[in-house]
């Protein structure tokens, strides 16, 4: 809920099926919302960086959903970037803690100890999550 307090995070690690439960739900919701969403054909001339793929990942108590982008600069240092646009922290309960991040590069926590789909709907609704 925004705005609640947080509750303190349980010790120990994220049990094996509510990480099989996440990754099956989100890989749901980025295969068949987010990618038709947010990727698009690279343009003819891109003159900006732009999105080409979303996935995923595990690590530690969190769960990210990210993003990686194709730098179109032929002199550019790398070819590609990976950028974080939501985090779900295990909460115990199956419940998790949700964040976006901001251009700071620190995270701001929306919701606290919300159930998967909540969250799952948050970043599909809510514009604090875009890629």
């Amino acid at each position: 809920m925004f705005g609640s307090p947080r509750s303190k995070p349980t010790r120990g690690g994220v049990p094996e099926s509510v990480k099989a439960e996440v990754i099956t739900k989100a890989n749901n919701l980025i295969e068949t919302v987010l990618k038709p969403q947010h990727i698009q054909p690279p343009p003819d001339n891109p003159q900006f960086n732009y999105i080409v793929d979303l996935y995923g990942k595990w690590y530690r108590r969190y769960f990210y959903l990210c993003a990686t982008y194709r730098v179109p600069d032929p002199d550019a240092r790398v070819a590609s970037f990976e950028v974080k646009c939501a985090r779900m922290e295990y909460a115990g309960d199956n419940r998790f803690h949700l964040s976006f991040p901001r251009h700071t590069g620190q995270w701001v926590e929306l919701y606290t100890g919300i159930p998967l789909d909540e969250c799952l709907a948050s970043i599909r609704d809510e514009p604090f999550f875009f890629p």
